[in-house]
């Protein structure tokens, strides 16, 4: 009996990151817990592939892996939930694990609305002809976010940006926003090139790649950090927050955007688009959903609102292509 709602707690606690339905949860507490039944042992170390197209009328939502797949989840299932019930459609949220498998994933139309970053978006709009349809506003009204730059607070050797040079760095990817480019530019306005640092190195591992960054800062194993602002907030619970000094922060640049995939059909990107808008943060049952996501609203976008972005990347010389 232990054994068996020990595994049924377990594999609860492990729906959230692979996607789940609800649904599935009840079912899993709806199997009876027999004492004259053996348990049976999982391995969750051994993986299926998952069929992402479980009928032709799917319609697949990611959101690009800046934090665990738990987060990803708890942050945006209620607003697919909406998502359903406004449009109809038969939306699903799927987990790419990296940054680079998320970019694949939509080069091969096995994503149809993407929520990323300013950096991947004009990456895949470059490459394979997505375009964005909406854009976030953050908490406090903000339709823009940045980076920071962060060390320990007992690391007596940073003081300034200027004592950046010769240290090492470990940034959330190299086509994270927050997390590298926005950083990048900074340094190099400030005249810190990519070759005045120590080593630059990516946080490793399937999604949580902002809290990695912390994480490593805080256990002393690189000097400083790159994150996207907010991403304090998320590890909170893991460290104290206050032995983590932000060294500076970068300019801001236009939000998160909401993207489809090329050749989507006009309709459903117009029905989602429309749900989408309809939220507002004065209605009750719509608050609960932005305050999940940490929105305040949803607007309407395009591709022209990520020119800033554009220029940076050309600035700090990265090509789109790579």
């Amino acid at each position: 009996m232990k054994k068996t709602l020990f595994i049924i707690i377990l594999l609860i606690g492990v729906l959230p990151s692979v996607g789940c339905d609800q649904d599935l949860v009840s079912l899993f507490l709806s199997i009876g817990c027999s004492n004259d039944k053996q348990a049976v042992k999982v391995d969750l170390n051994k993986k299926e592939p998952v069929n992402l197209r479980e009928s032709s009328d799917v319609i697949t939502y990611a959101y690009l892996p800046q934090y665990s797949h738990t987060v990803s989840y708890q942050r945006h299932h209620l607003l697919i939930n909406f998502l359903r019930k406004e449009t109809g459609l038969n939306i699903k949220q799927i987990f790419p694990d990296t940054f680079e498998q998320y970019i694949k994933m939509v080069g091969q139309g096995k994503i149809d609305i993407s929520y990323s970053n300013p950096f991947i978006y004009i990456k895949i709009a470059h490459r394979y002809g997505a375009r964005a349809f909406s854009r976030i506003v953050e908490v406090f009204n903000q339709e823009s976010f940045r980076g920071q730059i962060i060390c320990r607070a007992d690391n007596q050797h940073i003081k300034s940006i200027s004592d950046c040079r010769g240290k090492s760095w470990i940034a959330v990817d190299s086509t994270s926003a927050g997390g590298y480019l926005y950083a990048l530019g900074y340094f190099a306005a400030n005249g810190i090139q990519k070759s005045d640092f120590s080593e630059i190195s990516f946080a490793p591992g399937p999604g949580g790649k902002q809290e990695g960054v912390v994480l490593a800062v805080y256990a002393g194993k690189y000097d400083i950090g790159t994150i996207r602002e907010g991403t304090l907030n998320v590890v909170a619970d893991k460290i104290d927050t206050s032995e983590i000094r932000v060294i500076a922060k970068t300019p801001l640049f236009p939000g998160w955007v909401y993207a489809a995939r090329a050749g989507l059909d006009s309709e459903i990107v117009k029905k989602i688009k429309t749900a989408m808008l309809k939220l507002d943060y004065n209605q009750k049952k719509h608050k609960r959903i932005l305050e999940a996501a940490h929105f305040t609203r949803i607007i309407s976008s395009d591709d022209h609102d990520f020119d800033p972005v554009k220029e940076l990347a050309a600035t700090v010389g990265i090509r789109l292509e790579e």
